[in-house]
């Protein structure tokens, strides 16, 4: 279907290749909660049953977020939503759902390992999306270190949980 002149309209883009400082803050205060978490599993051993599901719930809310983010930024698409970005934000959506069902079954394991997933898509894919012009320039520097610390922390709580399975 072709659209008319006046169904369409341009938007000039001007962005930056660097994140404005309160994105980079907010980026790694959302990130943050996770990696406390994974180091209190450790410091209080004690608190584990309560801190370890918060510390899931919460990264797999992230994950959720970021799929919304995800959507968010493929409505300024020029043609529309490119098949990657939906394919993309279908798999953080499912992602970050999952692994909060999986917190709620016990299944600790395989909620932290569908995490680490989530998580390291969005490292390597994000600054492939931001190359293509799929996200803002800027998560090309900032994903991989920012989805890093998360990687990192959660590498930590599945130490912390065991058994992965």
């Amino acid at each position: 279907m072709t659209q008319r002149a006046s169904e369409t309209i341009t938007l000039p883009v001007h962005e930056p290749l660097r994140p404005p400082p309160e994105d980079w803050l907010l980026a790694y205060a959302a990130i943050m909660p996770i990696t406390a978490g994974a180091l209190s599993l450790f410091v209080l051993p004690d608190w584990s049953a309560t801190l370890l599901p918060l510390t899931l719930v919460w990264a797999g809310a992230i994950v959720t977020f970021l799929s919304g983010v995800r959507r968010g930024v493929s409505f300024r698409m020029p043609d529309g939503a490119h098949l990657s970005q939906l394919a993309m934000m279908m798999w953080l959506f499912l992602a970050g759902i999952g692994s909060i069902l999986l917190t709620g079954a016990g299944r600790f394991g395989l909620a932290t390992a569908l995490l680490l997933l989530a998580y390291l898509s969005l490292a390597v894919l994000d600054p492939i999306a931001a190359r293509r012009e799929e996200v803002p320039n800027y998560f090309a520097g900032l994903r991989p270190m920012q989805m890093g610390l998360a990687v990192v922390s959660l590498m930590v709580v599945g130490l912390r949980v065991g058994g992965w399975i």
